[in-house]
């Protein structure tokens, strides 16, 4: 009996007990300050935000692409605008090296963990593709083949970076609140000791066309990854004009001592201070973006604040999303202006140098070489409305009439018609007054009135090639 009581302890000690079991199931953290800063019971956006964007649309079409067209604009920047990229939703995007978290706070914005759809997450590098997460009525996977050919989206210009690309671009569609109003695009993580061959496609030139379109950039890092290789520094030199949309997060901070952590936070801005050349460094967030639990004996409160100041930022973009859609259309009409000014001052010099016994080749070759002999960029200067700040590059012009030759051009005077006017005071006329009379009214709350494509000539109805009509 001695023995058999014997045996019954040890079976019980080796049993584990239930309390035991608890203790290590991890903690789900409240999600509640998430719902309430981003405003996610709100109604999604309404009629006059569509109606505000079919007006912003019809400007682009009527007074801003014509004159774009005439002078073979997107050759010299590419960065060609389509109907989906007007009426896209702001795009966050999450940027930083391999493992340090990127996935895990889409999954914890979104409240994706422990669910069928979650973005898969692991210590050693697993996001390998281009993810874009969007709102769409069901969950399913969208290929990237598919995203490419749907001109209805703002991702039909990817198609340029090759068919390995497109295998490595995913869409995720899902019916969420905050998709409604956002778009997240997470992106393979930057490994330093890896080639730019070996993935296959240019994969800083795919980062580049992402950071041109986002409206706010995630650069994430982990206290154990701070050194900065070749990869991180060319990221930053893409990021270079971009710094208002840069968020600088140091992740993962409950897993460091209150006085590591701070050694960390110096480690970071020393090592980033080479990389970026601004007076006001950007704002960086310290806290622990995934759906557990803050660990135990560190700064919890320090943490949330942090987070929900994350939070307001990004309910920020979204709130000023019609604006900065706006602004950024503005932008642009501002600088293809000031390409159809320049080709015209280019195309009017070689015609006033031209004799009949003279070489077309030789002359405007000296034209290109030279721009500041015959007064070209000085000329624009001293139109309205055009700052030497906004001028492009003038090497970018000789590789531009290179493939375009100055006799396929012609001059402002002749871009004119009676019954549509000249192209020239048209884009005038949305940049001065068109566009901001928009941006104005959205301000004063007046309601741009809805007008049809049919009527104003906005352009096709964009179509899905691999959608049978």
């Amino acid at each position: 009996n001695a023995i058999l009581v014997y045996l019954l302890c040890v079976l019980s000690l080796l049993r584990p007990s239930e309390e035991v079991e608890d203790v290590l199931v991890p903690v789900l953290r409240d999600r509640s300050h998430i719902e309430q800063t981003l405003r996610l019971k709100e109604d999604a956006p309404s009629n006059d935000y569509s109606a505000a964007l079919q007006r912003l649309r019809k400007i682009y079409h009527s007074s801003i692409k014509p004159l774009e067209q005439a002078y073979r604009y997107n050759e010299l920047r590419q960065h060609e605008i389509s109907d989906g990229e007007i009426t896209s939703k702001p795009m966050v995007l999450f940027l930083g090296p391999w493992s340090v978290g990127k996935s895990s706070m889409i999954n914890y914005l979104l409240g994706l963990q422990e669910t069928p759809y979650q973005l898969y997450t692991g210590a050693e590098p697993t996001t390998s593709e281009f993810t874009v997460i969007m709102h769409g009525e069901k969950i399913r996977s969208v290929e990237g083949i598919v995203m490419a050919a749907d001109s209805s989206r703002s991702f039909s210009p990817l198609e340029k970076f090759g068919q390995n690309f497109l295998e490595k671009l995913v869409g995720i569609e899902m019916p969420h609140k905050l998709l409604e109003r956002v778009t997240f695009v997470d992106t393979p993580g930057i490994i330093e000791n890896r080639k730019q061959q070996e993935r296959g496609y240019p994969f800083n030139d795919v980062c580049q066309w992402f950071i041109d379109r986002a409206d706010l950039i995630f650069v994430v890092f982990d206290p154990t990854k701070l050194d900065v290789g070749l990869e991180l520094e060319m990221l930053f030199r893409q990021l270079k004009g971009r710094e208002s949309q840069i968020r600088i997060i140091l992740n993962k901070a409950d897993s460091l001592a209150t006085q590591d952590l701070m050694r960390v936070y110096g480690a970071l801005f020393w090592s980033l201070a080479p990389l970026i050349n601004v007076t006001e460094p950007p704002r960086v967030y310290v806290s622990s973006f995934w759906p557990y639990d803050y660990a135990q004996d560190t700064s919890r409160e320090l943490f949330k604040r942090e987070e929900i100041s994350l939070l307001e930022d990004l309910n920020q973009v979204i709130e000023n999303r019609l604006e900065n859609k706006i602004a950024f259309i503005r932008q642009h009409a501002i600088r293809v202006r000031i390409h159809a000014l320049l080709v015209d001052r280019y195309v009017q010099t070689f015609r006033d140098k031209m004799t009949f016994f003279s070489d077309p080749e030789l002359v405007f070759k000296e034209i290109v070489d030279d721009p500041d002999k015959f007064f070209i960029f000085k000329s624009i200067l001293a139109k309205t409305n055009v700052s030497k700040f906004d001028l492009p590059n003038r090497d970018a012009y000789r590789d531009f009439f290179g493939i375009n030759p100055v006799g396929g051009f012609k001059q402002l005077s002749a871009q004119c018609s009676y019954m549509g006017g000249c192209l020239l005071d048209k884009i005038e006329k949305a940049i001065t007054h068109e566009l901001p009379g928009l941006l104005g009214g959205i301000a004063s709350g007046k309601n741009p009135s809805l007008t049809s494509c049919e009527a104003t000539g906005c352009g096709e109805t964009p179509k899905n090639r691999y959608r049978k009509h």
